[in-house]
C-alpha cells in the first residue's frame, strides 16, 4: 500500500477583506455560522450581531435567512439560536469521508490493539447520537453497528456523558423533548434519576451503560474534548463488550486508556484546524 498523503493546509486564494468587497453576503452569513458552530451555547440575535461587526437589520435578514435554510436553529421558545441541522450534517460529513478519518482510525486501532474490545468515536446531533467511526474488535459476538448509526441519548453511554455537559436551561429543555423510552429493564425513564446519574457523570469525567440500551451489553464512555475550549466536548469515545466477556467492572479498568486515546484525538482535530487556518 502507498503512502497515505499529508494534510495540506488549506490557504485562503484571497484576503477576506477582498472577498468582503465581493461578496459580503456570503462571508457575513459563513461567519455567523462560524460564531454559533463555536459557541458553547445558543446565541442570542443581539450576541450573534455584535459579535460579527454587523448592524441589527443586517444581523437579522442574515440569521434568518440561515434559520430557513437550515444552517441555524432557534431554540423552541427563545430567541436564542444554535446550530441547525444542515450545519450538523455537513460537521459530521466531514468528520465521517475526509482526511482526518485515516489518523482517527489509526489512532483507535491502536486503542482496540492494547484492550482487545469494540471501540467507537460519537457525536451527538439533536436528540441522537451519531457513530462517527468504529473499530471492531476480533470476537465472533459483537454488535454491528456502521458509521452513521443513531442511538438514543438517555440510555446510552456516549449519550449520557452528552447530556451531562450541557447547560443545566439546554438539559432541561431537551430532556423534556426526549420520550426517555425504556429499552431494558435497567433504562433509567425518570427525569429526576437521569439528572442525578447526569451530575456524577459531569463530576468523574466518566459515563457508564450497564444494559441500559442493550440487554447483556455494557459501555463505558469518556469524553473528546474540543482543542479550542476544553471545557467543550466534541465528541465521545466509548469501549463495549457483551457482559458474557467483559463486566463493567472490568470495563472500567480501561478509563485510563480511553482517556489517553482521547486525548490524541483531541490534539488530532486541534492539528487539522489549525492547518486549515494557515
Amino acid at each position: 500500500m502507498g503512502q497515505r498523503a499529508a494534510l495540506k493546509p488549506v490557504r485562503h486564494a484571497q484576503p477576506v477583506a477582498e472577498l468582503m468587497e465581493r461578496d459580503p453576503a456570503i462571508v457575513r452569513g459563513l461567519k455567523i455560522v462560524e460564531l454559533v458552530a463555536q459557541a458553547d451555547r445558543p446565541l442570542p440575535l443581539t450576541a450573534i450581531g455584535e459579535s460579527a461587526g454587523l448592524s441589527k437589520a443586517t444581523a437579522h435578514r442574515i440569521v434568518r435567512l440561515l434559520e430557513r435554510e437550515g444552517f441555524l436553529r432557534r431554540e423552541p421558545d427563545s430567541r436564542r439560536f444554535e446550530p441547525g441541522h444542515r450545519l450538523v450534517g455537513i460537521s459530521l460529513d466531514v468528520l465521517r469521508h475526509s482526511s482526518l478519518r485515516g489518523e482517527r482510525h489509526a489512532i483507535m486501532q491502536a486503542l482496540v490493539r492494547k484492550i482487545g474490545e469494540t471501540c467507537n468515536f460519537t457525536m451527538r446531533d439533536g436528540s441522537d447520537v451519531v457513530y462517527i467511526d468504529r473499530v471492531e474488535a476480533d470476537w465472533p459476538l459483537r454488535l454491528h453497528l456502521q458509521p452513521g448509526s443513531r442511538v438514543p441519548l438517555h440510555c446510552t453511554a456516549s449519550g449520557k456523558l452528552f447530556l451531562s455537559h450541557l447547560s443545566a436551561r439546554e438539559r432541561r429543555r431537551l430532556l423534556a423533548s426526549l420520550p426517555l423510552a425504556r429499552c431494558t429493564d435497567r433504562t433509567v425513564t425518570d427525569p429526576r434519576a437521569l439528572e442525578t446519574a447526569l451530575r456524577e457523570i459531569r463530576r468523574t469525567g466518566v459515563s457508564t451503560d450497564n444494559e441500559e440500551f442493550l440487554k447483556g451489553l455494557i459501555a463505558v464512555a469518556v469524553p473528546v474534548t474540543d482543542p479550542r475550549n476544553r471545557k467543550r466536548i466534541c465528541g465521545a469515545l466509548a469501549v463495549h463488550a457483551p457482559t458474557v466477556r467483559l463486566s463493567l467492572a472490568r470495563a472500567m479498568e480501561h478509563v485510563e486508556a480511553l482517556r489517553a486515546t482521547a486525548a490524541r484525538l483531541s490534539r488530532t482535530l486541534g492539528q487539522a484546524a489549525s492547518a486549515v487556518k494557515r
